[in-house]
């Protein structure tokens, strides 16, 4: 299979290859949001407080989870890499060598988590009775989610190296009995069917820490025991020093990226709730359902991402530049007609979610319009800027995409939203504005660094065809391949 997902990507036709990597990729989204919907649906019928335990938990258990999933980045840039190079065998070591460690991180994160979670929840300013009630429920979901942290990242690291390889559908395939097996899981530890224990919240965790279980053991059996993906062996996974550097100098820029994106969340969020009900109402569904939007987005940021990577590592710098301007093109295009079908049934789709009729859902509909409505005019700036962090990515550059985001993030995002806001008394329009004028920002600056053209340059090895971690043993490169520095991270001058 190497041979014929390589050529699909550095040779012939580029549409239809996107499009193929793509489209998994959004599926793949979109099943994630099952996972939180399931959740929510369940524990919605065993309390308020329960759905308020996993709500205070979100925050919390993404910055974590951000932090180690950030290193999936940098083994998943190295496979594509030696993939476009036609080196399978250093692919293989790559992945089973980020395997290793991102299961090892997770296993650290997990440790601290467990420890510190019940600290770390009470730093929370909380009223009197959600201290009393919500807060040991959020405790209780996160350590059993901190308790399985190694399979929740397992799979996360499967996800990456698979796409780097260019399959995104066998990680789609192993999402999706994940996520029925979540769903069936759900209410039996939830309320103790059958034979089952009533934990409560922390059987929503469970059901999806051994879900997550299931996810990636699957992924190291495709990875280890199949001719799917790169070629696996299970000397692989004893750590290496030299590609453990590589994979942490791709992989702390987007960890810190993620990370930050999520503190970022977490700053906006404590703007809003400034306001009334209403406004933190329609800011929450104005949130969801822009994050749909971005997911034909993330799939071609994504796709790109792998294009990208291992056309540079087949020493087609042109082809990838050429991949990143069709990819920009064709997000665009599906985000004209989103933008336009938002804008023309604005109300009709907020008030599909707010249908209750109490004393704030006429001023919520309200607010939620105009935000969706100025949100549409940043629907292209998101096409733009998803799929440039992508190529980005792709080439190594992952300090240039960490920078990127952070600029629209924190500077565009929540200093100019504040400003706008509250220091020029915008009011509530300035939180509209300021969300969107983040998008704008992140498509200037990303175009004006892609069309300096620094970015073209891979971070293997000028050796493309040993192994990477050669250290004098079997299965690695000759013992005279020439030593070859590797580049900065980010493809720095």
């Amino acid at each position: 299979m190497a041979e014929t997902v390589e050529d699909s990507l550095t040779d012939g036709s580029l549409v239809g290859p996107m499009v193929r990597l793509a489209w998994p990729i959004i599926v793949i989204q979109l099943l994630q949001v099952t996972y939180n919907v399931a959740d929510t649906l369940w524990l919605g019928r065993y309390s308020a407080a329960a759905v308020g335990a996993m709500s205070l938990a979100f925050p919390v258990s993404l910055l974590l989870v951000s932090f180690a999933g950030g290193f999936t980045t940098g083994g998943s840039i190295l496979v594509a890499q030696y993939t476009g190079a036609d080196s399978d065998r250093s692919a293989g070591s790559v992945a089973g060598q980020t395997m290793s460690f991102v299961i090892g991180v997770g296993v650290l994160i997990g440790a601290v988590g467990v420890a510190s979670t019940e600290r770390l929840l009470g730093l929370f300013p909380s009223q009197q009775e959600t201290a009393a009630t919500v807060v040991p429920m959020a405790v209780e979901y996160l350590e059993v989610l901190f308790a399985g942290m190694p399979f929740f990242i397992g799979f996360y690291a499967f996800t990456a190296i698979m796409r780097g390889y260019g399959d995104t559908r066998a990680p789609m395939y192993v999402m999706a009995v994940s996520v029925l097996l979540n769903v069936v899981l759900d209410p039996f530890l939830i309320f103790g069917w059958w034979i089952a224990p009533d934990l409560g919240v922390a059987g929503a965790a469970a059901a999806t820490i051994a879900s997550r279980a299931v996810a990636t053991l699957l992924g190291l059996w495709i990875l280890f025991g199949t001719a799917r993906g790169p070629a696996v062996s299970l000397p692989d996974i004893r750590p290496r020093l030299d590609t453990v550097r590589k994979i942490v100098d791709l992989g702390v820029p987007a960890s810190i990226e993620q990370s930050t994106n999520a503190m970022a969340l977490i700053a906006m969020a404590a703007m809003t709730v400034s306001f009334a009900p209403p406004v933190v109402a329609a800011y929450g569904l104005g949130n969801r359902l822009v994050s749909l939007v971005f997911l034909p987005a993330m799939g071609l940021g994504q796709a790109t991402n792998s294009i990208v990577g291992q056309n540079l590592g087949a020493e087609k710098t042109g082809r990838a530049e050429r991949a990143a301007w069709l990819a920009v093109g064709l997000c665009a295009g599906v985000m004209v007609v989103a933008a336009a079908l938002a804008a023309a049934f604005a109300r009709p789709i907020v008030e599909l979610f707010i249908a209750v009729e109490d004393e704030y859902a006429a001023a919520a509909i309200g607010h939620g319009v105009a935000y969706l409505r100025i949100s549409t005019i940043g629907f292209v700036f998101i096409a733009v800027s998803e799929v440039l962090l992508g190529a980005f990515r792709g080439a190594g550059n992952t300090r240039t995409a960490m920078a990127i985001s952070m600029f629209k993030l924190w500077v565009v995002s929540v200093c100019g939203t504040y400003l706008l806001t509250f220091t020029f008394e915008f009011g509530v329009t300035g939180l509209w504005v300021g969300s969107t004028l983040e998008h704008v920002g992140g498509a200037v600056l990303a175009l004006a660094w892609f069309a300096r053209g620094t970015w073209k340059e891979a971070v293997i090895d000028d050796d493309r065809t040993g192994d990477p971690t050669d250290d004098g043993e079997p299965g690695g490169a000759p013992d005279d391949a020439p030593d070859a520095d590797v580049p900065p991270a980010d493809g720095a001058e």
